[in-house]
């Protein structure tokens, strides 16, 4: 009986498989909205001038980086590793940042890729006992 209390207790929660999902998918988002930055700068252009800081292939490697390392924290999450949540907080909340850059690009995109990334980060912190 207490062998399968300590295996119930590691296992992750729903809202976390949840977040695990929204990580993954947002992760597999950015890293492809990244390669097309890098493989074509034109199929990124939406209908903005460039991007604010620097060119698009630069920040296609950024977010092609970054979406592969929130996807790979999404896989760790459904492992249900306690590091895992702290990362998860702290790459979405880079990735949101780093968004802004593809306002002028394409504002719908950064702009629900900012919203899932603000669900994500309340459904780590407002549930952190789960």
């Amino acid at each position: 009986m207490e062998g399968s209390r300590r295996a119930s207790e590691r296992q992750p929660s729903g809202w976390t498989v949840f977040t695990g999902v929204l990580l993954l998918l947002i992760g597999s988002l950015d890293a492809l909205w990244g390669l097309a930055a890098v493989l074509n700068n034109d199929v990124v252009v939406v209908g903005g001038h460039g991007v604010l800081v620097a060119d698009v292939t630069l920040w296609g490697w950024i977010h092609l980086i970054l979406g592969s390392i929130v996807a790979i924290t999404g896989m760790m999450l459904f492992a249900g590793s306690p590091t895992a949540r702290v990362l998860a907080i702290f790459f979405v909340t880079i990735n949101a940042i780093a968004q802004i850059v593809w306002f002028p690009l394409a504002p719908l995109w950064a702009f629900l890729i900012i919203l899932l990334d603000v669900t994500i980060i309340y459904q780590l912190t407002a549930r952190w006992d789960e």
